[in-house]
């Protein structure tokens, strides 16, 4: 897995320097910096501008690169053994997913888990995470179905989000549970929603109707942490 830009790479060799295969370079490096990559003892290699492009897919490398392992997904025997989860169904937009886990992270959820999709790229995941993703364990699951089976089994209360649902100022979260994200396009599809506990929603004025996924699961997260 291949990561690129200087904050992304300056966050993982102060953050998580065992992951590290490769260091790539395509310009010259402050020499303090580069005496940090050396400590660590792993192939640093300079490239070209060509091949610097073809690692970003056109995104802004800065001249930095990591080949790293990338992060191992958990089961979902070991998330459904956490107290705070939340489940993305259907979102797929790297963008998203990676707020949604940089705001988990920093609310102090546990775990995460996303359903109903194939292929993630795990590099922008991080990229939008701000390093977060390595830090928080997920799982990918093909049915959202399952996952609430699976939840309700062990007493995690499944929580969903939705317009119609009720205020989450007035929700009460009490013992384990497990929210629900659709994605902007169709939110929980009506299966899912029947299977919930309870729908919760945020309610707002100014003739709004929606937001951002993102945005809304930061808030919905961080009134539900009590």
């Amino acid at each position: 897995m291949i990561v690129f830009g200087k904050q992304s790479v300056l966050y993982i060799l102060q953050h998580a320097p065992d992951i590290i295969e490769e260091i790539y370079f395509s310009k010259e490096i402050e020499r303090g910096i580069f005496n940090q990559f050396a400590r660590l003892k792993k192939p640093i290699l300079k490239i070209d501008n060509k091949k610097a492009q073809a690692l970003a897919k056109g995104g802004n490398h800065q001249g930095f690169f990591l080949k790293i392992r990338p992060p191992l997904s958990s089961s979902l025997a070991d998330i459904k053994m956490m107290d705070r989860i939340v489940v993305l169904c259907g979102i797929t937009d790297v963008g998203n997913i990676g707020s949604i886990i940089r705001s988990a992270y920093a609310l102090g959820i546990d775990g995460i888990v996303l359903c109903g999709v194939k292929n993630i790229a795990l590099e922008g995941v991080f990229r939008s995470s701000v390093g977060s993703f390595l830090h928080m364990p997920f799982c990918i699951v093909e049915n959202a179905l399952d996952v609430i089976a699976t939840f309700k089994d062990v007493g995690i209360k499944c929580l969903g989000a939705d317009m119609d649902g009720e205020s989450i100022e007035r929700y009460e979260a009490d013992g384990r549970w497990a929210l629900f994200l659709g994605n902007e396009g169709d939110g929980l599809g009506r299966k899912i929603m029947g299977k919930l506990d309870t729908i919760l929603s945020i309610k707002m004025r100014e003739g709004f109707h929606s937001l951002n996924v993102g945005v809304a699961a930061g808030i919905l997260m961080y009134g539900l942490k009590g």
